[in-house]
């Protein structure tokens, strides 16, 4: 298995700073024991104006057989001497790339700090990756990242063209890229290309996959990859209760799934104007706290969140003791389930003084026990379709929900809210489209999410609210939530309707 690292001086820098990112000495041959074999690390060429680092991994069949602590298949005893381990780019390559480049994939360079956080040319070249899925696949994973891919079919035999291509491809990469980001890319893609792994996969697995995806605090590659869920679902081994985690931890640290419309963390955490402090909270923060202080002002003692998603504003609303009764609605399991989990967050686990039911969550205590905080009950539903379990509440919150709907189902949702359901309170929060000119890498007339269906003006928002409050018997005004522009506005605004 061999990978190449190739870049050159075009960055005004030495082609050989590549040894400084790698923490391998151009000058030196490395050799790395692996327990099912060999890795070496060395430099065909190495001048200042071009460099090239390659990491040969030579597998030891007998090695790897004896590293194995299960047999699973009952052809196994032909599996061990016929397969393309010491051949093909798979698991144990990703492994050994963990281990041998692991500062390197961590982006750390002690020595030149500001090298780690420069973008490189690079071309990565790869000459046997299993990809049963083809070439497409591969581009469709790998170009959304910044790299133009040439994936080549490996032909069966090249003197018997009748017999087809295999279904490993010769893959070379070529973009501009950090290195540690370049790896990551690798580490994750290729394990998740060929669908299979050498060893058991468990729990520690969605840790490793969030960590290289750069995904643990919401600002990672593998959030935002459009393919993102096919990638998860084969690097964790098709295991659909990991599968799950890892994807409600996704959604958790970038609210990509989040029925609150959450901003593209990318385009929110831009430079906006004027800039923040980075010791202010973020705007999904500002946006749940300007909504509780509605709440608050407005005396609700019951709330249902409609668009809970895996519960930012629910775990706010718990901890609020006026509260005597919390709801939390969304069309997606998954995201209840998440929310289920943030907000038993600190229960005991066993069950001892406590009891729990997912989607109807009251927390009893045993006898004698002080009565905990209610906790809120979790609904399967739509804004859409009217449901008599959305009655009885002071206040009902629509928190970025509105823009994730078709504009031909406003008028449904307005008369299940604000004509069937009809609380005394009715917040409704979503993006201001005139801010979005303020965050950088956002085309004009770019949506802030590939999910928002539309984003209003300030002036369509006040008109959509006019006509609905109108239409129902409600007073509206407006609030603005964020940092405001003289021109532009807030980046969300925000609908208190009453009655």
């Amino acid at each position: 298995m061999l990978l190449t690292i190739t870049t050159d001086a075009t960055t005004g820098h030495p082609a050989t700073d590549l040894g400084f990112l790698l923490h391998k000495h151009p000058d030196r041959v490395l050799r790395f024991e692996q327990s099912f074999g060999t890795a070496h690390v060395f430099y065909p060429e190495a001048t200042e104006e071009r460099c090239t680092a390659a990491l040969l991994l030579e597998v030891d069949p007998q090695a790897l057989l004896r590293s194995r602590s299960s047999v699973s298949t009952p052809d196994f005893a032909l599996a061990q001497y016929v397969n393309d381990r010491p051949y093909a780019t798979s698991s144990l390559f990703t492994v050994a790339l963990g281990k041998v480049l692991r500062t390197a994939l961590r982006g750390r360079c002690d020595l030149r700090p500001d090298l780690a956080a420069t973008p490189l040319p690079l071309v990565l070249r790869l000459q046997a990756v299993p990809c049963r899925a083809g070439a497409e696949r591969a581009r469709a994973l790998f170009e959304p990242l910044g790299w133009a891919v040439d994936a080549e079919p490996v032909p069966l035999d090249p003197g018997l063209p009748g017999w087809g291509d295999s279904h490993y491809l010769s893959l070379t990469l070529t973009g501009t890229v950090l290195l540690s980001e370049a790896l990551s890319h690798l580490y994750v893609l290729l394990p998740a290309m060929d669908g299979h792994k050498h060893y058991w996969v468990d729990e520690t697995e969605i840790d490793k996959l969030l960590r290289a995806g750069g995904s643990e605090e919401g600002q990672g590659w593998l959030s935002g990859h459009p393919e993102r869920e096919w990638i998860t679902r084969r690097y964790l081994g098709r295991r659909e209760r990991y599968v799950r985690t890892a994807l409600d931890r996704l959604a958790e640290a970038d609210d990509l799934v989040d029925s609150e419309g959450p901003d593209d963390p990318q385009v929110e955490e831009a430079a906006a104007v004027p800039p923040l402090d980075e010791r202010e909270p973020s705007l999904a923060d500002q946006r749940a706290g300007a909504v509780l202080s509605v709440l608050r002002a407005e005396e609700a003692r019951s709330v249902i969140d409609l668009g809970c998603g895996p519960g930012r504003l629910l775990e706010r609303l718990v901890a609020d003791h006026t509260l005597e009764r919390i709801t939390g609605v969304d069309v997606s399991t998954v995201c209840l389930e998440h929310a289920h989990r943030r907000l038993c967050e600190g229960c005991d686990p066993g069950g001892r003084g406590r009891h729990r039911n997912v989607f109807t969550d009251t927390a009893q205590p045993r006898d004698g026990g002080r009565a905990p905080r209610p906790r809120p009950e979790l609904l399967v539903g739509s804004v859409v379709y009217r449901d008599r379990r959305f009655e009885g509440y002071d206040a009902a919150v629509l928190m970025e929900v509105v823009e994730h709907l078709d504009p031909s189902r406003l008028p449904a949702m307005e008369e299940v809210v604000f004509g069937a359901a009809r609380p005394r309170v009715v917040v409704v929060t979503t993006p201001n489209a005139e801010y979005n000119t303020h965050y950088e890498g956002l085309a004009d007339g770019s949506l802030r999410h590939s999910d928002h269906r539309f984003e209003w003006t300030r002036a369509e928002f006040t008109a959509w609210t006019a006509s609905v409050a109108e239409a129902h018997g409600y007073r509206v005004r407006h609030l603005p939530v964020g940092p405001e522009h003289p021109e532009t506005g807030a980046p969300t605004q925000m609908g208190v309707f009453t009655r």
